[in-house]
């Protein structure tokens, strides 16, 4: 995760500071724990789902994945999505094609367990899996802070090590605690600064806005922020970008992921938006970019995503 623009860059202003970028690795509970098997489980689809053996699991979200290796069974792990680019999963073959699920190449894995979200598709993938008598479990996506441990119990669960997803979560809860904690106190409400959530495709001509469904809120929020698109009354998880919803946004900051910034050209193409030069974000080239593969995942690594955009918009303030 690191900041999009450097204090060096035309017309930055003082938040736009480049931060240092940690390795992309998530950290493991250790001792590894040891799965308490058969149990079973509810999924989110309805299906209660018994798991008899962690032994080779594929978890079909890059979230998902990040969950099972922190909890300590990172070798267990034989497959991803091409969402799970942290480098303990970045050797594992890839079961999906664009972000479909690929049925026969999950199957030639010969999974003990198949974990998936309720946006995973297509359907018919999902159903040639569990006709071949994978026990699949479905998890319900997150949005929020709140869904942080509830999803860390849900995968603890299914792989029989419960008390690590106790342990999980507790260690969770203490980093975000201390990430929020950097926020700077604010006299006001209306002190707060206001954040714009930018969903960019540059090479797809895709400009969106998060409105209060996008799943930024919560982050923002928790950062002492505003989060434009849901006080604007943008009720969508995204809409595309005009001049005049940015207009009657007025964001202070875009907060953008890197790949989607790096699509449109950086910052300097990044204003090139219609509407994006008149904000005062644009103005003053104030933009957050935090990496795709971890901004909205809500699991054992949001204490980072969290610290990063609190960086990023405050600096040493």
């Amino acid at each position: 995760m690191t900041g999009c623009a450097s204090t060096d860059s035309p017309g930055a202003g003082p938040s736009a500071r480049a931060a240092a970028a940690p390795p992309d690795r998530v950290e493991p509970l250790s001792p590894a724990p040891a799965p308490a098997l058969p149990v079973t489980v509810p999924s989110a689809d309805g299906s209660p789902v018994t798991v008899t053996s962690a032994d080779r699991v594929v978890p079909l979200t890059g979230s998902l994945n990040e969950i099972v290796h922190t909890l300590g069974l990172g070798p267990q792990v034989v497959a991803r999505d091409i969402t799970a680019t942290f480098e303990q999963a970045a050797p594992l073959p890839v079961v999906t094609r664009g972000h479909e699920v690929s049925a026969e190449s999950v199957l030639s894995l010969r999974p003990t367990l198949v974990l998936a979200e309720t946006t995973t598709g297509p359907a018919e993938a999902l159903r040639q899996i569990r006709d071949a008598g994978i026990p699949l479990l479905v998890v319900a996506p997150a949005k929020s802070l709140d869904d942080v441990p509830r999803r860390i119990d849900a995968v603890a669960a299914a792989l029989g090590v419960k008390d690590a997803g106790t342990r999980l979560n507790q260690r969770t809860a203490e980093r975000i605690a201390a990430a929020r904690a950097a926020v700077p106190a604010q006299a006001a409400p209306g002190e707060r600064p206001r954040v714009a959530f930018l969903y960019l495709r540059g090479t797809a001509s895709v400009y969106l806005m998060g409105g209060s469904d996008s799943g930024a809120s919560s982050l923002l929020e928790a950062a002492g922020a505003v989060d434009t698109g849901k006080e604007s009354g943008l009720g969508k998880d995204f809409t595309p970008i005009t001049s005049e919803a940015l207009a009657a946004a007025a964001p202070d900051a875009l907060l953008v992921m890197s790949k989607g910034l790096e699509s449109v050209g950086g910052p300097d193409g990044l204003v090139k938006i219609p509407g994006v030069a008149q904000t005062p974000a644009g103005m003053d080239r104030r933009v957050i970019s935090i990496d795709d593969g971890v901004l909205l995942n809500y699991g054992p690594r949001t204490d980072q995503v969290l610290a990063s955009l609190i960086t990023q918009l405050y600096g040493k303030a």
